[in-house]
């Protein structure tokens, strides 16, 4: 595919997130894009020049569908890539991106906290199914990346503020590394969202971004996104993950996500400006043992969140003087935030990391007793406060 256009590059992201990958609908004049549900396409009288795996013709809803398109354009406006391929979740841009990068006798650097999909795809399936070589690293530890890398490293991994210690990784400077070593930078910007951080700009190779969170924002479709400039490997990517594995959106959730990142920028801005107020209340309660943030000063990596990032995002991580089943019932006891999985939705939700987590041995020390990730909504911030007080005051802090 060609490099997406964007006759609005030179706008604020709130208008590319209205105007880019809009028009009016030829047959009726709406302005709203139609919802095209149609999983099959009219072929050209002349089936000579057709290639059944090109995803640029229309023809069967896995090579693509126009909601996909519309959809593509608009997130790569948002990240200011050249290209974009929008996939059916987040970890099926993950899936289809590691799936084509990484061949057997690849080795892979990553990081020691991640999410949960990438923990399983390199530490259990890509190395037993694949022979692909994958290591973790503390992608804090500059110096740890270097030695990680080896000559067969094709690929580095991060995901930043990662998921779910909401910990940072240098861009810049892990994406340096990688190129002095041959090897391609993969970022998770999904904690950030393109609001707030543009690896692109930074110099990675490639962008994931779970469009489920904060870009659809309302917690009722899913989808994943791969952006980059690098359009022959985009490409290959299309043709081995999307058309040949399936990984494909349907036209109703991208039609959806397309509606939800409209209001994404002004939905970002005001979380941004609700989860620092929430973190500095939070850093104020005597039983609440550390608030991990990147907005406050307190947090390690702050001067670097300060250089990369615009604002700091919508997930706290902190720790309660608790055990696990004290924190589960301080969870349960809200009444407005929603005690659940997932993240950048419309309302917020809180979700308890136990000690006894699999993983919890690989996070920083503070961490590994158990703690709370919260995604904060868009409710009013003094309402959200109130409500964490009272499930505060009910477990006895």
């Amino acid at each position: 595919m060609a490099k997406k256009r964007n006759p609005f590059k030179d706008y604020d992201i709130t208008t590319q997130a209205i105007h880019t990958g809009t028009d009016y609908d030829e047959g009726t004049g709406a302005v709203r894009r139609p919802l095209h549900m149609a999983n099959s396409y009219k072929l050209p009288d002349d089936l000579s020049q057709v290639n059944y795996s090109s995803t640029d013709l229309l023809m069967y809803a896995r090579n693509g569908n126009p909601n996909q398109h519309w959809l593509e354009e608009k997130v790569a406006a948002l990240y200011h890539a050249d290209d974009a391929i929008v996939l059916a979740s987040g970890v099926a841009a993950l899936h289809a991106l590691f799936w084509t990068l990484l061949k057997t006798g690849d080795r892979v650097v990553y990081p020691k906290v991640s999410y949960m999909a990438v923990y399983r795809l390199f530490h259990e399936l890509f190395n037993q199914k694949f022979g692909v070589e994958t290591v973790m690293v503390d992608m804090t530890d500059l110096e740890a990346v270097k030695k990680a890398i080896t000559p067969n490293t094709k690929l580095v991994h991060i995901e930043t503020p990662d998921n779910p210690t909401v910990g940072l990784s240098d861009i810049a400077k892990i994406a340096k590394i990688a190129h002095e070593n041959g090897a391609v930078l993969s970022v998770d910007n999904t904690f950030a969202s393109p609001l707030n951080q543009r690896p692109l700009e930074l110099g990675a190779d490639f962008v994931v971004d779970a469009l489920t969170k904060f870009i659809n924002g309302h917690g009722d479709a899913q989808g994943g996104a791969i952006l980059s400039n690098d359009l022959e490997t985009m490409d290959r990517i299309r043709y081995e993950a999307q058309v040949n594995v399936g990984s494909i959106i349907s036209p109703f959730n991208a039609w959806q996500i397309f509606r939800g990142s409209v209001t994404f920028p002004l939905r970002m801005e005001r979380i941004n400006q609700s989860t620092l107020q929430i973190a500095q209340w939070l850093e104020q309660r005597e039983h609440v043992t550390f608030v991990s943030y990147p907005g406050l000063k307190s947090h390690p990596q702050h001067e670097l969140a300060k250089q990369q990032m615009k604002g700091f995002g919508g997930v706290i991580s902190f720790g309660l003087q608790a055990d696990d089943k004290t924190i589960e019932q301080f969870c349960a006891h809200l009444k407005m935030v929603t005690f659940a999985v997932s993240l950048g939705h419309d309302e917020s939700l809180i979700f308890p990391q136990p000690s006894y987590d699999e993983r919890i041995h690989l996070y920083p020390p503070q961490f590994q007793k158990g703690f709370i990730r919260f995604s904060v909504g868009l409710e009013d911030p003094q309402d959200i406060i109130q409500d964490l007080d009272q499930a505060f005051h009910a477990i006895g802090l």
